[in-house]
Parts: C-alpha cells; structure tokens; sequence
C-alpha cells in the first residue's frame, strides 16, 4: 500500500485551490450554474470509467472529455484570460516591486491629474442626472470593446467626457474607454450581466458595468440617468451611492494601481 506524503498533500492543496479560483470567477461572471454541472460530469466520468470500470460508457465520456475542454476553453476564454490575469497581477507581487522602486510620491502626484477631471465630470453629470458609463482598462485589455464605439484617442479632459455624454450626442448611449491615461473610445458595447442579484431598479449601464467588470478586471463608472446616483463596479461587484470623496478614493487606487 502506497504511503500518503507531502507531495500527495501539496497535489491536492493546488488541485484545491484550482477549483476555487475556478469557482470564485464563475460565480462572479455568473455562470456557476456551469461550474457545478462540468463538475457533477467529472465526477460521473471518474465513477464510471475508474471506479466501475464501465467500457462503454466510459469510452464515450472519455470522448465528451476531450471535445468539451476544447469547447469550454472557446466559451470562456474571458474568464480563463482573466483567471491568468489575476494569478500573474502585479499588484499580487507589489512587495517585489517595492523592493527595487521608491516613486510612490511621483506615482500619486501624476495620477491626481487623471483622477480630478473624471471626479468633477461625474458630479456634474449626477446633478444634471446625465446618464454616463466610463470604463478603466486595468490589466486585461480592452482593445476588442473599444473597436465596438468611434476612436477618441484624447487626453482626459472633464469637459469632453460631460459633452460625449450630453443627451443629444450620438455616443451618450454607449460606454466610455480610458486606457493608458488616455480617452480611448466612446459609444462602446459592453457585455451585460445577467446576475439575478442585481436590483431590478437598476437599468442597462449599471448591467452593463456590472457585465465588464466580470469578464475583465476593469473599473467601470455609473452616473444614473434616474436619480443621478453614482455606483462603481470592480470584479464582480457593484457598488452604489457613492459620494465624490469615495469615487475620488477608489480612482485614486485605480490610476495609481495602474502606474
């Protein structure tokens, strides 16, 4: 009989953590409705085929096995890019990264500048309740969303991002894309949540911020047309009534997460 060592702990300890990543994701894309039916499928596969020794049934889910890794890794791409994403981030390794650079003060002081106009644009947009949806690319890129409105490519600016989301602008409806401290598109089509946690209250932006921070890990902003309230949704999780002191905060994070 084969003893149970270190290595055999350490096997399970990753395969564990593995899954929960795996389901921690999913469950906030979603979808983990799939996660438990793709495993209920693994563990009848292993029953049948290793266990009962079942031939026939274990042929033909072997041949499931092979064909539906294949299609669930087209499926979610999003969530497996953004799985590898958030093992590598940067931001999970800063203690290295502080070892060798000592320019936080720099950091801070060119963030400010990208932080401010987004603030004060998003006030004044609450006041006049104009509905706006700004995007903050992070890690993952959002190169393919962006070809999906009309290229700005212009410096952050309050003014321009309060008259693309004026009522009578043809790009209000769409979303906003800051990459790389620059305004990067406008009129964007974002994927849509279809989280039945969100309150019904809440219309398509607040979804739709909702929908891209759950496929990437970017930072999206809601003014609601509504009621002139500002929310923020940042991996998975939507977060409302935001004053302009913690919308400030949770940019400055952002931007200078970014750097």
């Amino acid at each position: 009989m084969e003893s149970f060592g270190i290595r055999d702990a350490l096997d399970i300890a990753i395969a564990a953590l593995l899954l929960f990543y795996l389901y921690r994701i999913m469950k906030e894309s979603g979808t983990i409705n799939i996660f438990f039916g793709v495993l209920a499928f693994i563990v009848v596969w292993v029953f049948a085929s290793q266990i009962l020794e079942m031939k026939l049934i274990g042929t033909i889910l072997d041949k499931f096995m092979s064909i539906g890794l294949l299609v669930l890794v087209v499926l979610f791409q999003d969530q497996i890019k953004r799985f590898l994403v958030e093992l590598g981030d940067h931001k999970r390794w800063r203690f290295l990264k502080n070892l060798f650079h000592h320019s936080h003060g720099r950091h801070e002081d060119s963030s400010r500048q990208y932080v401010l106009p987004v603030v004060y644009a998003c006030m004044n947009m609450a006041k006049t309740k104009t509905g706006a949806l700004i995007v903050i690319q992070q890690d993952i890129s959002l190169e393919n969303y962006e070809k999906s409105g009309d290229i700005i490519d212009a410096l952050i600016n309050s003014r321009l991002i309060e008259n693309i989301f004026f009522k009578n602008s043809p790009l209000h409806d769409g979303a906003m894309i800051i990459a790389h401290d620059r305004i990067k598109s406008a009129g964007c089509i974002l994927p849509v949540s279809h989280d039945r946690n969100v309150p019904r209250a809440l219309g398509l932006r607040h979804r739709s911020a909702l929908g891209i921070s759950q496929a990437t890990d970017a930072f999206a902003i809601v003014v609601s047309e509504e009621t002139g309230g500002i929310s923020v949704a940042h991996r998975g999780v939507l977060t409302t009534r935001l004053s302009s002191a913690d919308l400030e905060h949770r940019l400055s994070e952002v931007f200078h997460n970014d750097k």
